[in-house]
């Protein structure tokens, strides 16, 4: 069963790091669907239900093949510099202490 999961899970990467087009890329997510319910295995239901509820989101990954990482990644340095700096009430100094933990520590290395 373990070596089952591993082979799905393996050749869904493959799919993702295919260079290939939108359309292939339908066509092989459709058949890695179908494997992955003649399998058996329940432990991918949830994301199968997810596949299904936004493949069209999905698939348009492979017409540029850019993700939101950068934008997912920013979000979350703000975030963390929030919670470092609780209880700055200058946001001038709130925004500096973002902009140095984005950018400044180059500057003093």
């Amino acid at each position: 069963m373990l070596e089952i999961t591993y082979k799905l899970r393996n050749d869904l990467t493959d799919i993702f790091n295919s260079d290939i087009s939108k359309s292939e890329a339908q066509v092989k997510i459709d058949n890695w669907i179908n494997e992955t319910i003649k399998s058996g295995l329940t432990c991918y239901n949830n994301f199968l239900s997810t596949l299904d509820t936004r493949m069209c989101e999905i698939i348009n990954y492979f017409i540029n093949r850019q993700t939101s990482g950068f934008v997912e990644r920013l979000n979350n340095k703000i975030k963390v510099t929030k919670r470092r700096y609780y209880g700055i009430l200058n946001v001038k100094h709130l925004f500096q202490h973002i902009h140095l933990d984005l950018n400044g520590y180059p500057l003093f290395t």
